[in-house]
């Protein structure tokens, strides 16, 4: 295998190498001629002006010419690093226009599996697995909206661990410890999925496990006294600001579910004759499907709301759009206009409310639990808890109803 062989005439092959001098002094001809370096290195000066660097070598026996691009822009000591490399590719048997090709191959790739890409595809392949659209949005928030702006458009097989930790201490600066951990995480699985299908080697989160600060454990605000949340009831009954928010609270209240699934809630998910509203697994957080008895008031809530959103899909949608859902913080952005701080209560803490006063008062833990919608870990218990519990759930939730009735009566 011989490298630089091109048949020049033996007067070429004993010229001097080239200097810059020669270079910028060579003149476009009425023809293409070539100035020679050594080594199967030159230039091709063309007519029109233009001057490319050429590499003439030969690969098992064949005769080869690589391009190592215009001179100036690739000066003459970049072009014989170039020629160089080639006859290091050479002797460990590489042809070296072959490596080229792959290079490219190689950046085009990058290119194209960027962090946004793949973690992009990482979300649909997570729709795909029956995760609840709340669940999917908040993933989406962490991976687009806090790792997007820094990390997106890099190739996610060149993202260092210092890069990430840079993102990541960002959020933790201000304040979010909790959400810098949940973004690590959410960063980490984008990173096994990316090496699962074979577009990153490692995961670059794995060795930053110890270097966020551990949040403080704060546990959601809520009313569980009788006579506050019964004033709180009267203020939701009170509130004169957009009545499918009003209406949200006063469901929220009566069937202690979860913030995302009310504003999600379908007319279509409502029995009026069974009194039930079975919300869909992908709405759950637990991913599986739930069925909440509906008492009286409830249904009365649901009654009141009608006339308003009946035509829309959704039950309690936006002040703007009847085909969109609240957004995530206008049940506790009225909680805030009616007095009641972000300490004393929110959206999500009629759910510790009602288990709190459920308990005090003697009911089922289990039912409670059931009511609840949280999963028991031993499955076979959970399929005979759910058949099992079925007509105390039903009477659970009337005597909350009626409970939150006293409470609304009592005063001072």
């Amino acid at each position: 295998m011989l490298v630089g062989i091109d048949f020049m005439p033996t007067a070429r092959c004993l010229q001097m190498p080239l200097t810059d001098l020669a270079l910028r002094n060579a003149k476009p001809k009425d023809k293409p001629y070539k100035l020679f370096d050594g080594g199967g290195l030159h230039l091709l000066v063309n007519p029109n002006g233009s001057r490319i660097w050429r590499l003439a070598y030969r690969f098992a026996g064949k005769p080869k010419q690589l391009s190592f691009g215009p001179y100036p822009t690739v000066p003459l000591v970049e072009a014989r690093q170039k020629r160089e490399e080639s006859k290091r590719q050479l002797l460990a048997g590489e042809d070296p226009s072959a490596v080229r090709k792959l290079e490219k191959v190689a950046a085009s790739v990058s290119s194209a599996n960027t962090f946004s890409a793949v973690a992009e595809e990482f979300i649909e392949r997570l729709k795909g697995r029956g995760i609840a659209e709340v669940t999917l949005a908040k993933k989406r928030w962490l991976l687009t909206d806090l790792a997007g702006p820094s990390l997106g458009h890099r190739p996610i097989a060149e993202i260092s661990p210092f890069e990430i930790l840079s993102v990541l201490q960002q959020v933790e600066r201000s304040g979010r410890r909790e959400t810098a951990r949940r973004l690590r995480s959410s960063i980490g699985a984008v990173f096994r999925f990316a090496i699962a299908t074979l577009r990153a080697e490692t995961d670059p989160t794995f060795p930053l496990r110890d270097a966020l600060e551990r949040p403080k454990v704060r546990h959601l605000s809520a009313l569980t006294d009788p006579k506050a949340l019964g004033g709180l009831i009267r203020a939701v009954d009170e509130y004169t600001g957009w009545p499918t928010v009003r209406s949200a609270l006063l469901f929220t209240a009566l069937t202690f579910a979860r913030p995302g699934e009310v504003r999600g809630a379908r007319w279509g998910e409502i029995d009026v004759e069974r009194a039930t509203w079975s919300i869909p697994a992908e709405r759950m957080k637990m991913r599986r499907p739930h069925v909440v008895p509906l008492s009286r008031q409830a249904l009365a809530v649901l009654a009141d709301i009608r006339p308003l959103s009946g035509a829309s899909e959704l039950i309690f949608p936006s002040i703007r759009s009847n085909k969109k859902l609240l957004s995530e913080n206008a049940m506790n952005s009225a909680l805030r206009r009616m007095g009641f701080t972000q300490e004393e209560m929110t959206s999500h803490g009629f759910r510790a409310a009602a288990s709190s006063i459920l308990n005090e008062k003697g009911h089922s833990p289990d039912v409670i639990e059931a009511a609840l919608g949280h999963l028991d870990s031993n499955e076979v218990r959970r399929a005979y808890n759910r058949a099992t519990y079925w007509p105390e759930r039903v009477v659970l939730m009337q005597v909350w109803a009626d409970l939150l009735d006293e409470f609304r009566a009592m005063k001072g």
